[in-house]
């Protein structure tokens, strides 16, 4: 079942809400559960792996553990986007521990729990 789920499917968010755990680490793209306070609730292991990352970041703030230069922007862009309604945008990101020229493309989407999905897929190199 996790081999049909689509990165851009409109739908992805159920789609992921139904699988395991281990179903969601077997995903081709990484996948960061955030609750509304923007504590890492899920971490997958596709994510850990391609992005270089190294350590569990589960119940800590995702912009404590987060290498990005723009945290405070970032964190403000997702709050105006949480309270003007249900979320889905694409970011467009360079670079990841594992390799910082990499180019990123992260799909922000609204979970169930009132918290954030973060989809991250890589450029092949």
């Amino acid at each position: 079942m996790a081999d049909a789920i689509d990165f851009d499917a409109p739908d992805i968010v159920q789609r992921v809400e139904m699988l395991s755990q281990h179903d969601l680490d077997r995903l081709p793209f990484g996948v960061i559960l955030l609750d509304r306070h923007f504590v890492v609730r899920f971490y997958s292991a596709t994510e850990a792996r391609e992005s270089g990352y190294g350590m569990e970041p589960l119940g800590r703030d995702f912009f404590d553990v987060s290498r990005c230069d723009d945290k405070d922007e970032l964190r403000a862009r997702w709050v105006g986007a949480m309270e003007a309604g249900p979320v889905d945008f694409d970011m467009a990101r360079t670079g990841d521990l594992a390799n910082p020229k990499r180019e990123l493309r992260m799909r922000v989407v609204s979970a169930r729990n009132g918290g954030l999905w973060l989809f991250v897929e890589r450029e092949k190199i």
